[in-house]
């Protein structure tokens, strides 16, 4: 591996946390170059983020493929056209295909907005974890970075950081005050990944 690792960030859509990566990477914060995003659709605003930084783009699509596995291989061969070690997703709601991670085990990260094991799962992203988290009465919630296994949400958690729900909090402004956490703690836990620590 070079001295700075390859990053792909996976989006689906106006891409902050690839904006505090992009960040992270440009401060000398984070030692990785990121050398692709990927997403799912066209028309999000975190591509164009990635275009402003020059960043290459692939929007990778598997209803475009004959097959699943012809689909699975395209992305996997990307990943290694862009000789890719980590895999960072911020945002993308899709699970990932098998075999990308059996190929990147431990390599690849995940961030969400609530403190796993709670709020996790299928379906569990955006808004719907946050009006989870009020209608459970929770007292505090946060931002969870982990790694990627093959079912949602699952993998080891390598950062958590909590804030307060405050009593007239709606899923709005819990959103905003753990999204900013997002952005402090996803560069953080990317580079202790990538440093074995």
């Amino acid at each position: 591996m070079s001295e700075k690792a390859n990053v792909a960030v996976f989006i689906s859509g106006g891409g902050t946390n690839l904006q505090s990566l992009i960040n992270a990477s440009h401060e000398g914060k984070l030692s990785a170059t990121i050398v692709l995003v990927v997403s799912r659709r066209e028309n999000v605003y975190g591509l164009e983020r990635a275009h402003r930084a020059g960043i290459d783009t692939f929007v990778y699509n598997p209803k475009r493929y004959p097959d699943k596995q012809a689909a699975h291989k395209d992305l996997i061969e990307m990943m290694e056209s862009y000789a890719v070690d980590y895999i960072a997703l911020a945002g993308y709601l899709n699970l990932l295909p098998e075999s990308l991670v059996r190929k990147y085990r431990n390599r690849i990260t995940n961030i969400h907005p609530a403190l796993l094991p709670k709020h996790g799962g299928k379906g569990m992203f955006g808004h719907h974890v946050h009006e989870a988290v009020i209608a459970a009465g929770d007292t505090e919630s946060g931002a969870t970075v982990h790694l990627v296994d093959e079912i949602y949400d699952n993998g080891r958690i390598l950062l958590q950081k909590k804030v307060p729900v405050l009593p007239d909090d709606t899923p709005d402004s819990l959103a905003a005050r753990v999204l900013e956490v997002e952005h402090e703690i996803y560069p953080i836990a990317l580079e202790n990944l990538i440093q074995g620590k």
